[in-house]
Parts: structure tokens; sequence; C-alpha cells
């Protein structure tokens, strides 16, 4: 009788399946979808997808405090991202998806940038001894960074009804790798008198920034400008409400 009970039980809860989208990212417009299918009692694996549309920078003054440049107007700067992340979790309860997980994961990511900067530059004067006024320029770079990383993090998922599923996310971190290419052009009927100090300016403008331990690099092309980085890469995961559907 006891055994039919559990049978029972687990059919009308049934599936291997669960859909899932975490809430609190989609209340910042950070939209996720996660796939997770179980292989055992105590294991599955997921794939999830996120995706958040270019906007203005979020936590704007703490960016300032890890990219110190003050051409670099904050206030129009917008960013945008989307990532894949791959898990296995490892559930500690004795029921099929459900309890205290330990969930490894690798994501790839891939961050997109406008980053509008504010310079000067001084035009070479026709007269000797005598220099020209210096002149407001505003350039704005595009491009995207790409990270790789792995890392872990643990929660609790609950079976709340027969197909209602709610996942908390306690706490995690990842670590890996990053680079990325950001460019600025000028357009192609700018005269070479005035791009060559414009562009030259624009580059010292760009090496004053101090984003450690990211490492920059910017080179003049043409009509272009170019800003490599390369760096580590670390973020927290937790403190996520997510609700799914299992099936």
């Amino acid at each position: 009788m006891g055994i039919s009970s559990i049978a029972n039980a687990q059919s009308l809860i049934g599936g291997s399946n669960i859909i899932k989208t975490n809430l609190s990212s989609d209340l910042l417009n950070n939209y996720n979808i996660t796939f997770e299918r179980s292989l055992s009692r105590f294991m599955s694996v997921s794939l999830s997808y996120r995706k958040m549309n270019k906007q203005k920078l979020p936590l704007k003054e703490l960016a300032k405090q890890f990219i110190q440049n003050p051409a670099i107007d904050f206030d129009n700067f917008q960013i945008g991202n989307s990532a894949i992340t791959a898990e296995a979790r490892f559930y500690l309860g004795i029921s099929k998806m459900s309890g205290l997980y330990l969930a490894p994961y690798a994501r790839m990511a891939t961050f997109d940038l406008t980053v509008p900067l504010d310079y000067t530059y001084t035009p070479a004067s026709p007269i000797p001894n005598v220099t020209l006024p210096a002149i407001p320029m505003h350039a704005q770079l595009d491009g995207t960074i790409r990270s790789t990383s792995y890392g872990v993090y643990t929660g609790m998922q609950f079976q709340l009804l027969t197909k209602l599923v709610l996942d908390l996310w306690i706490v995690g971190g990842h670590y890996g790798t990053s680079n990325g290419k950001l460019q600025a052009e000028l357009p192609a009927s700018t005269p070479a008198f005035i791009a060559t100090p414009a562009l030259n300016a624009l580059k010292s403008a760009i090496d004053q920034t101090n984003a450690n331990p990211f490492k920059l690099s910017t080179s003049v092309s043409g009509n272009s400008i170019i800003t490599k980085t390369d760096g580590p890469w670390a973020g927290i995961r937790g403190v996520g409400i997510t609700v799914g559907l299992r099936f």
C-alpha cells in the first residue's frame, strides 16, 4: 500500500523535465529561460539562455569605481548582454529534482557596449607661434566583450503544486577570462588635417582609462580608433527566485 501511494504521488507530480524563468532577472529586463532534465534521483543537467537588450548602465556609480576616466559619459553609457549557461545539479534530497543542491556550471557571455566619450583636440595652427583654441569633440566606442567562466552555486528547489516548481538560488560565483574589441570611426569625408589630430587626442583620452585588472590597448587605423581589452572575468550568482513548470 505504501509503495503504491509513493508511485501514485510521483505519477501525479510527474515528469523528468522543467521549463523555468528567473523572476528576479526578468524584473531587470534580463529575460531568461532554463530547461532542466533529470538523469537520476540525485542528478540533473540544465541549459539556460538569457538576453538583455541594450540599455543605460545599471549601478552607474559602482561602474565609475571600476572604470576610471573623466572623459567617459556614464550617463549615456549603454550595455546589453546575452549568455548561455550549462550546469549539472547534484541534489541532496530524497525526491527527484527537489531539495538542496550543488551546481557546477560553465557560462559563455557576450556584452554589447556603447561607450560615449567627451574630449578635446587642438588643431595645428597655420601661423607660427600661434596656438589655436581646443575644440570639444564627442566620440562613441561600440563593440563587444566576450567571456568564458566556470563556477558553482547552491540553492533549493521545491515542488509547490503538482506541476509548479520554485527554485531559490542561494549563493555562488564564477571566474574565467574575457576579451573584447571596441571601435569608433570618424566620417570618411573628414579631412586628414582634422582626423589625424582628433584621433590622436581620442587615443590619449582612452589611454587615461584605469580599468584594473583589465588591460586596454588602443590603436589608430585610418579614420578609426580600435580599443582591445582582455583580462579576468568574475561574477556572483545568487539570490534568484525562479519558477517553473514540470512535465
